[in-house]
């Protein structure tokens, strides 16, 4: 047996309201769109993880979504463009990542990395 994929589901009366943040900020594909439910991803190779944490690092607190990118300047720059708060950092992190959280449109804690 193998673990194909592993899905976020963040529950929300305003499924469209994704788009700004993961489609228009952050360049993911709607993959899906049911209406009652709509999934982003990439065509893209990505890893299967799931992290279990006590703290977010540097004692801030645990994210709920980590989202590595390849520029996270660039990333933070279109996120207070587009208006969505910083939370921490951007921060360049002893074990090897430049990052930032930022709120998404549901309230969630999003981690905005690349390793370094």
């Amino acid at each position: 047996m193998t673990v194909k994929r592993i899905v976020t589901n963040i529950k929300t009366p305003d499924v469209a309201a994704a788009k700004r943040f993961y489609q228009d900020v952050l360049g993911l594909d709607l993959l899906m769109d049911h209406g009652w439910i709509a999934t982003y991803g990439s065509a893209e190779q990505m890893s299967v993880q799931i992290s279990f944490a006590s703290q977010g690092g540097s004692d801030t607190a645990v994210p709920d979504l980590s989202i590595e990118v390849d520029d996270v300047d660039t990333v933070l720059e279109l996120m207070k463009a587009a208006g969505f708060p910083i939370e921490y950092g951007p921060a360049d992190e002893p074990w090897g990542v430049r990052r930032f959280y930022v709120r998404d449109p549901f309230g969630k804690l999003v981690n905005v990395l690349a390793h370094v």
